[in-house]
């Protein structure tokens, strides 16, 4: 079972590979089916590993919007012919930055305490 530094490091992993990619853009993304199921994958597992953390760490982190990450990740696994690629985008270049910032300070703090 993984602990609560590795899945922060698994939430940070994702979020590079999913940068890897980013800067093709939009037009990159909706292009290349090979881009768009890659972010997509790395956006299941910074899911699955939030939804793992999320009854350690919430209460602490109240700035992460744990449930919203948790409802995507489960739209993108259970729902798929109903992922609207611009909502995807859109966590891609205005959620991401905010949550590899978020989840640093909270790799920093594991490390400290």
């Amino acid at each position: 079972m993984r602990d609560i530094r590795e899945r922060v490091l698994d939430i940070l992993e994702s979020i590079g590979r999913i940068e890897k990619y980013e800067p093709g853009g939009r037009e990159e993304f909706e292009r290349n089916e090979l881009v768009q199921v890659w972010i997509l994958h790395h956006l299941q597992i910074l899911g699955e590993a939030v939804n793992a953390l999320r009854p350690e760490l919430e209460q602490g982190h109240p700035e992460v919007p744990w449930a919203s990450i948790v409802g995507m990740r489960n739209i993108l696994i259970h729902q798929y012919f109903e992922i609207d690629t611009d909502i995807v985008w859109s966590v891609v270049e205005r959620d991401l930055p905010k949550l590899k910032v978020w989840f640093q300070a909270i790799l920093d703090t594991l490390a400290s305490g």
